[in-house]
């Protein structure tokens, strides 16, 4: 399905409202990262009539703690603080998943997340 300029527009305004377009982390083909911007975010994340960002951002939480991704985890986390959500609701994330998915997961999301937390700290 072939997507528009609009889509790819959509996808970089959210990127770009998550703060996640300077992602330092391991980067990604050109052809992945095309696909990221107009399929993912650009059709799905820019849904918000239905689900807003912050409740989209809280679902891929949560997914990404059960799967124990944490790659992704911490570029998410990242978004989620940009987008205003307190690290105490992610926190109580995190203790529900850890009754769903372990809680090897759930330590390791909570020690993401404490970093992550502490990063921003520390580059104020």
């Amino acid at each position: 399905m072939p997507l528009n300029d609009e889509d790819r527009k959509k996808g970089l305004d959210i990127l770009k409202e998550m703060d996640l377009l300077k992602n330092d982390e391991t980067p990604v083909s050109k052809s992945l990262l095309k696909q990221i911007i107009d399929m993912l975010y650009g059709t799905i994340w820019s849904r918000t009539d239905k689900l807003s960002l912050k409740e989209r951002s809280m679902i891929t939480l949560t997914v990404l703690v059960a799967l124990n991704r944490e790659n992704e985890l911490k570029s998410h986390l990242r978004g989620a603080q940009n987008l205003g959500i307190e690290k105490e609701k992610i926190e109580e994330m995190i203790l529900h998943v850890a009754h769903y998915s372990g809680f090897p997961t759930a330590v390791s999301a909570s020690q993401l997340l404490n970093k992550v937390w502490d990063e921003k700290k520390e580059s104020q």
